[in-house]
């Protein structure tokens, strides 16, 4: 694939992976992406996943044939995208290895070598030629990484962007959500806790003429819509800002009544104009979906039953998910149930105390065992604090 005349594409795709990272389910699988500049010199920019060395290797070869690689650009040291360069090294030994100091540090933990003799450290700032094109650094610590540098292909102006404005799935599966629904789940999930990093980013990446986004996992945005509506939503994203209006309904139940209960509000919310309901069964729906749907609308309401004098184990995980990823500025609605001694809406506002700027509604919703008309009123009442 063709990025521009001088820069391809030669990345994989991975279809075997079922969990990233372990954690986050990927049913369209991941794309590991890596892309060559061929100048003058000719520069790599960082391997793939360690199961497809041969295969990105075999993609190098057939882009630049017997030519050297003059240098290997390696922006992010997670494994998916570094796990080859020792192997790479050892096929290109001319080759030199640019990376931010931090990276060097951690390719001594990974590879046991910090590759003294053939390494480039850059910083922010810095720049290396290649012919027509040049590279600018720019440095992006704790995007996600504290070892993180993008860098800025000044010629045809293309940002190298390691893991920012990634997504779930692979490059050769359409994705028919569009990218926002993955990217957001993606960003949210594995960068959410860094807002202000990404914030600083940001305002370095609004002093570059950005043309074509190049990031180390998803799709490359290369037209001038698809560059904007990224940083846009990124903008969103890492100010905690809210990208939609409605309502996020998560919920744990036992015996159906809790879920009776929040199918119950979910129906009054639409009744009062509510634009858009996001329902989710925390112990039965991808906690990650539902970690990005808190963050995508500006209103979240928390049901669930008290376990164990306190409040029921998956919501409490959800909410510390939350917590986590610096969760803000947003209105808070609960319900509770309980059969003698209600206490999870106790439990969550002592957790969500914890968070800046969460208003939790003065209405909480307190059923004891099964859903009653007192508390369809309590409900109604819930329903326009939180609308209001």
């Amino acid at each position: 694939m063709n990025i521009t005349e001088d820069i391809k594409y030669i990345g994989v795709d991975d279809h075997q992976v079922d969990l990233f990272e372990g954690q986050f389910e990927v049913p369209r699988g991941m794309a590991y992406n890596s892309y060559v500049i061929k100048d003058e010199k000719i520069a790599v920019m960082d391997t793939v996943d360690g199961n497809f060395g041969e295969e990105w290797l075999a993609k190098l070869r057939n882009e630049i044939g017997d030519a050297k690689v003059d240098f290997l650009v390696v922006h992010h040291m997670e494994p998916d995208h570094s796990a080859n360069v020792a192997k790479f090294a050892a096929v290109y030994p001319e080759a030199k290895i640019v990376a931010s100091l931090a990276a060097f540090s951690m390719m001594k933990g990974f590879f046991g070598t910090d590759y003294a003799d053939r390494r480039i450290v850059v910083k922010e700032g810095d720049t290396l030629a290649l012919g027509k094109h040049t590279l600018a650094f720019v440095a992006a610590p704790m995007v996600h990484w504290p070892e993180v540098i993008v860098s800025y292909d000044m010629a045809d102006k293309v940002l190298f962007s390691a893991d920012g404005f990634g997504k779930f799935g692979a490059n050769d599966v359409e994705d028919p959500e569009g990218w926002d629904c993955e990217a957001r789940r993606y960003y949210f999930g594995i960068v959410g806790k860094f807002g202000p990093q990404v914030q600083a980013l940001l305002k370095k990446a609004a002093g570059l003429d950005i043309k074509t986004i190049c990031p180390l996992h998803g799709p490359v945005l290369a037209t001038p819509g698809e560059v904007a509506h990224a940083l846009g939503q990124y903008h969103t994203w890492s100010s905690y800002g809210v990208e939609s209006e409605g309502v996020c309904i998560a919920y744990t139940s036992v015996y159906g009544n809790t879920k009776a209960a929040a199918e119950k509000f979910a129906e009054i919310l639409k009744s009062k104009g509510c634009p858009k309901v996001a329902m989710a069964d925390l112990a039965r729906d991808d906690m990650y979906e539902t970690i990005e749907d808190g963050f995508r609308y500006g209103k979240l309401v928390l049901a669930t039953t008290t376990y164990n004098a306190g409040v029921f184990p998956k919501m409490e995980e959800y909410i510390r998910h939350l917590m986590r990823r610096q969760y803000q500025n947003r209105k808070v609605g609960l319900i509770e149930n309980g059969t003698w001694a209600p206490m999870a809406a106790k439990g969550m506002k002592e957790l969500l105390a914890t968070m800046k700027d969460v208003t939790v509604c003065n209405t909480v919703v307190t059923v004891k065992s099964a859903m009653t008309d007192e508390n369809v009123a309590q409900m109604e009442r819930l329903a326009d604090e939180l609308l209001g």
